[in-house]
């Protein structure tokens, strides 16, 4: 009976070399940071509708909606940099 050839052993190929810094964790106040900003960009919002439009701050009206938007997808757009 004839014997079978072996399997030929597939080319050596090296490890591939990772950048270190794409492992790196984030420095330690990143994520309070990144809630904070949503959480005070939420209390800001409802403190403006809560006051029927007085506060936080009374003499710029509705761009208070913008500030309060701004810091909550500042505090979201820092998510997607989160390790």
């Amino acid at each position: 009976m004839p014997e079978s050839k072996g399997r030929a052993k597939a080319a050596y190929t090296p490890p591939v070399k990772r950048n270190p810094k794409a492992t790196m964790a984030n420095p330690p106040w990143f994520t309070p940071v990144m809630l904070g900003l949503m959480l005070l960009g939420l209390f800001w919002v409802v403190t403006f509708y809560v006051t029927a439009t007085d506060y936080p701050i009374p003499n710029i009206g509705y761009w208070n909606l913008g500030i309060g938007f701004g810091l909550m997808i500042t505090g979201f757009m820092m998510t997607t940099r989160w390790r």
